[in-house]
């Protein structure tokens, strides 16, 4: 039968061997991570080939697995920005086109009122062409820009970056 445990003694003496102080239920407790540099054995003058080339290959294979976990984070990230981004542009392009099919049949309807004669009916078929060249050349520039705008996606940069340092880090090499 074990004693349940008592609180320290006043004038903050460490309790008897053995007794573990009661905690404080909402302390987080404490955590630890390992030391991937230190909880690797050191190679001795006595460790054979077999033993060094089995911790080389250990240790390029953890490190392939985190760059990995890295890429596979980054892309998450990434993907999951882009794709709240497009469902943005996409309701605010749908907005976007109703709002220019009803100017564009407006300026339509007001170009050919324009260039027709006095008293007659309106020109619509040419105000319709000078409509469409309008459109023509928005379209140009917008693909345009959005070809700039495509050519300058970075994609993985810390796993580019982290992957650069493998082959140092294989020959044992920090930067």
């Amino acid at each position: 039968m074990t004693t349940p445990p008592s609180p320290p003694p006043p004038g903050g003496a460490a309790p008897p061997p053995g007794v573990v102080p009661p905690r404080d239920p909402g302390a987080v407790p404490p955590v630890t991570v390992p030391d991937v540099a230190t909880s690797q054995p050191q190679p001795s003058s006595d460790t054979s080939i077999g033993e060094l080339v089995s911790n080389i290959t250990q240790d390029f294979s953890t490190l392939v697995r985190q760059e990995m976990e890295l890429a596979k984070a980054e892309l998450t990230q990434t993907v999951s920005k882009a794709s709240k981004g497009a469902g943005m542009f996409g309701g605010a392009g749908l907005a976007g086109y109703f709002t220019l099919l009803f100017l564009s049949l407006a300026l339509w309807w007001a170009l050919g009122t324009l260039i027709s004669d006095e008293g007659a009916l309106p020109a619509l078929g040419w105000s319709a062409l000078i409509v469409a060249a309008i459109w023509a050349v928005v379209a140009a520039v917008l693909a345009l820009t959005g070809r700039k705008e495509m050519k300058e996606v970075e994609g993985l940069p810390m796993t580019t970056q982290t992957v650069k340092k493998i082959p140092d880090a294989v020959r044992g090499q920090d930067h």
